[in-house]
Parts: C-alpha cells; sequence; structure tokens
C-alpha cells in the first residue's frame, strides 16, 4: 500500500505545481510575504524594480506603498557577491541583524526576506497592513550596518 502512495507522489506535485499559477522563472520560488488579508485576483499589486549593489546600496533608496495593497519587489542582485532583501520595521531589522550575525550571515529565504546570489532576481510580496516607516535591508555580514538599506514609507 505505501508502495502505491509513493508511486504517486511525482504526479501530484506536478499537479499542485501545475495549479499554483506560478510562472517558470526563478521568482516563482520565492517566498510571499503576507502581513493582512490575501488580496483579491482585481487588486492591483504594485511592484517596484530594485537593485542590490557590490557598492553596499539598494536602488532605489526611497520606496512609497498604500496600507493594504499588495506590493511585489522585484529585486535583482546586479553585484558579484551574496545579497538579501529583508523587509521589516526598524526592531524587525535590529533582531533580524542579531540572527544573521549569530549564524554567521548565512541567510535563508524566508516570509520577509530572500537571499540572492550574484545575477540573480527573485520576487518577495509583502501587504503593509498598517502606514508607517518601514525599511528593507540586506543583512549579509557588514552589509547593513555599512549603509544598505532603502525607506519604504506606507501611506493610508
Amino acid at each position: 500500500m505505501k508502495s502505491r502512495y509513493l508511486a504517486l507522489a511525482p504526479a501530484l506535485v506536478f499537479a499542485v505545481g501545475a495549479c499554483s499559477g506560478g510562472a517558470s522563472t526563478p521568482a516563482a520560488s520565492a517566498p510571499a510575504a503576507t502581513r493582512s488579508a490575501v488580496a483579491s485576483p482585481s487588486a492591483a499589486v504594485q511592484r517596484i524594480e530594485v537593485k542590490l549593489t557590490d557598492a553596499l546600496r539598494m536602488e532605489p533608496a526611497g520606496m512609497t506603498v498604500k496600507a493594504g495593497q499588495s506590493v511585489t519587489f522585484v529585486v535583482t542582485n546586479a553585484g558579484a557577491i551574496q545579497h538579501e532583501f529583508f523587509v521589516g520595521d526598524q526592531a524587525a531589522q535590529d533582531d533580524h541583524e542579531r540572527v544573521m550575525a549569530s549564524m554567521g550571515a548565512m541567510g535563508m529565504n524566508e516570509p520577509d526576506g530572500i537571499v540572492l546570489k550574484p545575477g540573480e532576481t527573485m520576487e518577495l510580496t509583502h501587504t503593509f497592513s498598517t502606514a508607517g516607516a518601514f525599511q528593507a535591508g540586506c543583512h549579509e555580514s557588514g552589509h547593513y550596518t555599512a549603509g544598505m538599506k532603502a525607506t519604504i514609507t506606507v501611506t493610508e
């Protein structure tokens, strides 16, 4: 009986993947972060292209989004070293910096952040439920403290 289920596993994985509606780009495997209810299919999703550089900068350095509206950050690592794109308020950034330092800056993809190899492009979708000041930061060793961050202003 168990072997019959194992034989069905590849077909199930294919069926789930086919029904997910994901694109065939590397960005399709990026995690989606949602802080509030899932947006309806008719809701517009704002897309913001972000470039991470080896000069330890994020471009653009400032972004404005609307509370309750989903935003997809299309993030490209334009450098030759690994970078990270982590979204959160100042407390979340501080906590993430401590965690990354304790792990030797070995980041991993998670709901609020993605790790990008040189030349890689990934997407992170986030819905900010409240207005306020947020940041995107790279917490690879020394990057955040060197200024590799961007301001995200969330308006009503």
